[in-house]
């Protein structure tokens, strides 16, 4: 029997590339819910989708190595672990936690690798050189960047909230899904992410633009740091005259 370790550790990556294939089927099919026109992904991305296939292979592979060194480290094989799971209310209270945990991590490391010059020429700048995000490129990183960010993140979050490896299947799952939602690069009606989150794939959209690289730092769940230390950018989401949607900005 796969152990819930096991799991948590490889059912995000699953999930990250299945649903980022439901956003490349939609995005060359709909054409009217695009923030950029697929022509500019083209033309403005400098980096071939084959090179970012190949990079967020090597963040997951160093994200798989953290995750089982941390799962057997943490790993109690004592009966009264392995049987007693934890109320929907206290699930639902660790989920909470490590949503804000996770986003205060990545506000301030993410903040701190734009105002540092030399870490954001020699390691930030390569998720920044998809200017046209689209869902698979959301981990496109320097490795460096993706360990610090996303990988060590994940662990502070998952060790501060106090969920058992079962429950972190859900919620890396679900946090997995909200960071490719916010790069899809698509604004689809009923979606149920820009409902109930500030923090989605057009506010994001704006911090990958030239303009907006100062501001929307936060992610992948709320904009409250933002909010607070004054990097928010609003944005009107306007239909273009050619076709499809543009996040334009609000700050002067």
């Amino acid at each position: 029997m796969v152990s819930n370790e096991m799991l948590g550790t490889f059912v995000p990556i699953v999930v990250y590339w299945l649903y980022s294939g439901v956003y490349v089927y939609l995005g060359n099919n709909f054409e009217e819910y695009r923030l950029h026109p697929k022509k500019e992904e083209e033309v403005k991305n400098v980096v071939s989708k084959g090179t970012v296939v190949k990079g967020v292979l090597v963040q997951q592979a160093f994200q798989i190595v953290v995750s089982l060194i941390l799962f057997t480290i943490i790993h109690d094989d004592s009966e009264t672990s392995t049987s007693t799971t934890p109320s929907l209310l206290v699930m639902l209270w660790q989920f909470m936690i490590a949503m804000v945990v996770l986003d205060t991590w990545q506000y301030f490391i993410h903040r701190y690798m734009h105002i540092n010059k030399f870490l954001y020429h020699h390691i930030h700048s390569k998720h920044h050189l998809l200017v046209v995000p689209y869902g698979f490129g959301a981990l496109y990183n320097h490795p460096l960047e993706g360990l610090l960010l996303d990988t060590v993140g994940g662990a502070l979050s998952f060790l501060a909230s106090g969920m058992t490896p079962r429950t972190s299947i859900f919620f890396f799952s679900f946090a997995t899904i909200k960071t490719v939602d916010d790069h899809c690069g698509l604004w689809l009606p009923g979606n149920i992410f820009h409902i109930l989150f500030s923090n989605n794939s057009a506010y994001h959209d704006v911090h990958h633009q030239l303009y907006g690289s100062k501001y929307n730092f936060s992610q992948p769940f709320f904009i409250t740091w933002d909010k607070i230390l004054g990097t928010h950018m609003p944005y009107s989401l306007v239909k273009r005259k050619e076709g499809g949607l543009e996040a334009r900005p609000l700050k002067d």
